[in-house]
């Protein structure tokens, strides 16, 4: 318990946090610090095993790219007979069906997370994981590759249904000091799936003969993270349904306290009277209600449109184009066959991941959101820049062609400058959006604004897998100067609108929109403190 304490708690009280729900408790005027006990290895496991549906996101980004490129998966249905437009257009096809069926999973699983509950939303989507799977394999060269387009679309729709609904549950379970963490959890398990998923292809080509088990085994991995999916209901979704006492259990459960323990009896309450106060605030109209609320509020849709362009901006960085066609990206970099290919992919991978860990870790609440977005992009966008400037001045595909396979010293500092890229995408822009999204917006509203994130991601993740490999042959160089000056504008963008969230209470995000951006989270959280005391 006390090493668990020490890595998830490690910052300092500060004034700041003692206003926090989850850091006090206050009972006849005296404020009580939190017990240790609310920060306990239940919490950690529940996000865990709720974050694992990313897993099957991020295995999907790492697999798909490098199987389709396999020769065996080639010859089974008679791509190395195509020409080149033809093969990258399949390619496409078979890439981004996945992203399609994933932004309408997240429209279709709205009202189930919103009328039965996030636990039941995400068992669902468990499922179409695992019925999506399936269908895949039945892909033969006899049948072409309807089956498998199939597939992909029923486990998109169940990836966008859990990315909608994962980061809320976790986000409504957890202690606010460690919220960022925890929610965090939802980027490392889509790390973890992503190393799956380049290394699969690469182990595949290391130990099996070009056939059709060598490509079916990467599509047939899928089945196996799906049955990971236990759940305890959320606190707050059961008091918004009027089922107090159970959220009252949930809620000592969750906190390894008694019903009857002051910080529970508080934390609850305060719970119970912001629930009310959000229905009170709602207009009549029942299941729509909240998104009638969010289209006649100007302050709402100005905070939707914030949301949902971090992931315009997130692809605006290159990481969909990059990790859908790593294989092709590093043979622009004069990097000559399959498995070569595969492992620099598998080394970008373990790179994203690692990254990953350090910004759950050390950065999301050591630094706050804020910071990562703006100081880590600008080593990005200089990556970029200099990956596109020696594209166009070695134009090392052309020396390729000419038979030259060996890598020069330009090629190797462009795939070096890629894994420095990767790791200050991986500390920045890679999970902060989704903790923002869950965390900006208040109890009555927030299902259907994740909803709608989720969309607005999967949207722009199709358009990048969709287009990107026709993008990387036509345009070659330039394609990486778009991304290189995303990164300088970004920045930018998000110190003018983007407030602070860190530790800052669900029952106090509103006040962060009263200020300027970089103002916010010192206003927000001392009004909060007031709001507090006077309760008292």
């Amino acid at each position: 318990m006390a090493r668990l304490n020490k890595l998830f708690s490690s910052e300092k009280q500060t004034v700041e946090q003692i206003s926090d729900v989850d850091e006090v408790s206050s009972k006849g005027g005296v404020v009580v610090p939190a017990p240790p006990e609310i920060y306990n290895s239940r919490i950690v496991v529940i996000a865990v095993t709720a974050a694992f549906a990313a897993v099957i996101i991020g295995y999907d980004a790492g697999f798909i790219g490098g199987t389709v490129s396999l020769a065996s998966f080639q010859s089974e249905f008679n791509m190395t007979l195509m020409t080149s437009a033809e093969k990258t257009n399949i390619e496409a096809n078979v890439v981004s069906v996945f992203q399609a069926g994933a932004f309408f999973g997240a429209l279709f699983f709205y009202p189930i997370g919103e009328i039965w509950g996030r636990k039941l939303g995400l068992i669902l989507s468990a499922f179409l994981l695992v019925f999506g799977a399936g269908i895949s394999l039945e892909s033969r060269q006899s049948t072409g590759l309807g089956a498998i387009y199939a597939g992909r679309v029923i486990t998109g729709v169940g990836v966008g249904g859990c990315s909608g609904l994962a980061p809320i549950y976790i986000s409504e379970c957890s202690p606010v000091k460690i919220r960022g963490k925890l929610v965090g959890t939802w980027e490392l398990s889509w790390q973890v799936g992503g190393i799956l998923g380049y290394w699969i292809n690469y182990g595949v080509l290391q130990t099996l003969p070009a056939s059709t088990k060598q490509w079916m085994i990467p599509f047939a991995i899928q089945l196996i993270p799906s049955g990971f999916f236990f759940y305890w209901l959320s606190p707050r979704f059961l008091i918004q349904k009027g089922k107090i006492e159970e959220a009252r259990s949930s809620l000592s459960m969750l906190r390894k306290l008694s019903v009857d323990h002051p910080y529970s009896v508080q934390e609850m309450d305060i719970l119970v009277r912001d629930v009310e106060d959000k229905k009170l605030k709602l207009p009549s109209g029942g299941f729509f209600a909240p998104t009638r609320k969010i289209l006649q509020s100007k302050k709402l849709l100005l905070r939707m449109l914030l949301s949902t362009s971090l992931f315009p901006m997130q692809n605006g960085s290159g990481i969909n184009a990059i990790t859908y066609y790593s294989p092709k990206i590093f043979a622009s970099f004069g990097i000559v066959g399959s498995r070569s290919g595969l492992l620099s992919t598998g080394i970008f991978g373990i790179l994203k991941a690692a990254a990953a860990l350090v910004w759950m870790f050390f950065i999301v609440e050591r630094f706050g959101r804020r910071t990562a977005l703006v100081w880590f992009s600008i080593p990005c966008s200089i990556a970029m820049w200099y990956i596109g400037a020696y594209i166009k001045i070695a134009d090392p595909t052309a020396r390729v062609a000419a038979g030259n396979t060996t890598q020069d010293a330009g090629g190797r500092a462009a795939q070096a400058m890629l894994y420095i890229w990767t790791v200050f995408y991986g500390v920045s822009w890679n999970g902060t959006p989704w903790v923002i999204n869950a965390e900006i917006f208040s109890q009555e509203v927030r299902t259907v604004a994740q909803a709608v994130n989720a969309m607005s991601n999967w949207f722009w993740a199709f358009i990048m897998g969709r287009f990107s490999g026709q993008a990387v042959d036509a345009i070659g160089f330039g394609f990486y100067f778009i991304f290189a000056s995303c990164m300088l504008v970004f920045p930018v963008v998000v110190y003018l609108f983007y407030p602070e969230t860190k530790g800052v209470p669900l029952e106090a995000v509103d006040y962060l929109f009263e200020v300027p951006a970089w103002k916010a989270r010192d206003y927000a959280l001392t009004k909060y403190e007031n709001e507090l005391v006077d309760r008292a």
